[in-house]
């Protein structure tokens, strides 16, 4: 191979997205996704290891290196056919999964420049059969043959519903808003992860034979208890970490002040980006502050520069090596205008006679030791209080589950955070065929590891319905 080949192999292949003085005005999605012929060419640099290490990056276990070749070979029916074996939701992952620290980290082709964008050419399989129709293998015939209730439509449900419903049982998802995917739906912006690209994913789950009951609130219509009574033999749990989490400090019921839950919600799922076609109306002021550094912030960010904000300000208490966002989201905020505020974190909201929000009191920090996270633990610096003036808030620092089912099912273990104990590898609670995985117990994470514990949880129910099948018939006899 010459030289200029051999480098040229090292690296990879852009993805085309809007320009940032364009993309700014509108919500349409900024990754503009592969051409065929980007994709054969990002295809051909994969090696093919005869020990591929990004497979054990991967929490859905997907064949990396077997859909690549497919690709290679121009054989894109077989390539999607072998990515949806182990993954539901391609098109979703494609776009969302930080595969920079799971799959493509284990590379080996990143030892000496970039490694396979595996997150992109997976997207690009997924499109490739949403633009030519989604075709459904026929469902195995289990023999267990049970029937299981799925708590949450987000993607750890969404996963362990179309894994069952493959495996041959009667699935029913009960979500409690009006449109399933949750956090998918509600939580990603539209420039991010379309929302027409959910709905084909949960399309694809219900065609599966997956049932899924929208506005039932489990819990308050019926509780984990009253679904084993309404004749199912198993429960999922994946209803996600819906609850924001706030700062605590004076001044924080002032309006103009948002949690990134109800803003990115009222943006998302109830289409305020669109208003007034929709008639969802959100006030956002010209100054703009978002509190936190994970993606859920960088979202709040760029949704507030596309919905009219002068000026966007990130303000984080840790540096920019320490943020928990995606490189690419960072990236992105940046190249938008998107200005960060690092070692800084509001004690104090100000506001006017009239109780809205004008300014924040804020104190400088410095960076100690690591803490459990593993971040350097931030530091407040005595004596360097500022003001900043804003007049719209967004608090994106975490999130904690709603818990609704916690409190109205018995002998279900919890943390003091709210997330459900389970066991890792099975997802099995202390409560007899109930089951969770996602947000709910991980506390919030990302979409892959929610499905990843979904898949697990799906294989361990499965075990128990033949288990319990074997046992009802043994006493049958």
């Amino acid at each position: 191979m010459a030289k200029a080949d051999k480098q040229k192999k090292k690296q990879g292949i852009p993805m085309p997205k809007q320009k940032p003085e364009d993309r700014i005005h509108n919500f349409n999605e900024v990754a503009l996704g592969y051409t065929t012929e980007q994709a054969l060419a990002e295809a051909e640099r994969c090696i093919q290891c005869p020990k591929p290490k990004c497979v054990q990056g991967c929490p859905v276990e997907l064949d990396i290196p077997a859909f690549i070749k497919e690709v290679r070979e121009r054989n894109f029916d077989e390539a999607i056919k072998k990515v949806k074996e182990k993954n539901s939701l391609p098109a979703i992952c494609g776009r969302v999964c930080p595969q920079e620290n799971q799959c493509q980290m284990f590379c080996v082709m990143g030892k000496k420049g970039d490694p396979l964008s595996i997150g992109r050419l997976e997207r690009f399989v997924a499109d490739y059969e949403l633009q030519k129709g989604v075709t459904v293998r026929p469902r195995s015939k289990s023999s267990a043959g049970g029937k299981v209730a799925v708590v949450g439509s987000g993607p750890a449900g969404l996963t362990a519903a179309a894994d069952l419903a493959k495996l041959g049982h009667k699935v029913v998802i009960f979500e409690a808003l009006h449109a399933p995917g949750g956090v998918l739906m509600y939580g990603i912006p539209e420039f991010r992860l379309p929302k027409k690209i959910v709905q084909a994913e949960v399309d694809y789950v219900k065609k599966l034979g997956v049932d899924i009951k929208t506005d039932h609130m489990i819990g308050r219509l019926y509780t984990i208890d009253e679904l084993f009574e309404l004749g199912f033999d198993a429960v999922f749990i994946g209803t996600g970490a819906g609850l924001p989490r706030f700062m605590r400090i004076p001044g924080e019921n002032l309006g103009g002040i948002y949690s990134a839950n109800e803003f990115l919600i009222r943006v998302n799922l109830v289409k305020a980006y669109m208003f007034p076609e929709y008639d969802t109306p959100i006030r956002i002021g010209k100054k703009v502050a978002v509190i936190g550094g994970g993606n859920v912030a960088m979202d709040s960010a760029r949704s507030s520069l596309r919905l009219g904000a002068e000026e966007v300000l990130i303000v984080y208490r840790r540096s920019k090596e320490e943020m928990p966002a995606r490189l690419e989201e960072i990236e992105n905020a940046e190249e938008e205008g998107v200005k960060f505020k690092f070692l800084t974190t509001p004690v104090k909201f100000l506001g006017d006679e009239s109780g809205r929000v004008t300014g924040m009191k804020c104190i400088t920090m410095r960076l100690g030791e690591p803490d459990e996270s593993g971040r350097r633990r931030p530091i407040p610096i005595e004596g360097s209080e500022f003001v900043m003036d804003v007049d719209t808030v967004i608090i994106a620092i975490g999130q904690t589950p709603n818990p609704i089912i916690q409190r109205t099912t018995k002998a279900l273990k919890t943390t003091r955070w709210g997330t459900i104990v389970v066991n890792e590898k099975t997802g099995k609670t202390f409560r007899k065929g109930v089951y969770a995985g996602g947000d709910v117990v991980s506390g919030a994470a990302t979409v892959i590891s929610a499905m990843g514990a979904g898949k697990r949880a799906a294989r361990s129910i499965h075990r128990y319905l033949l288990r319990k099948k074997r046992m009802r018939q043994r006493k049958e006899t």
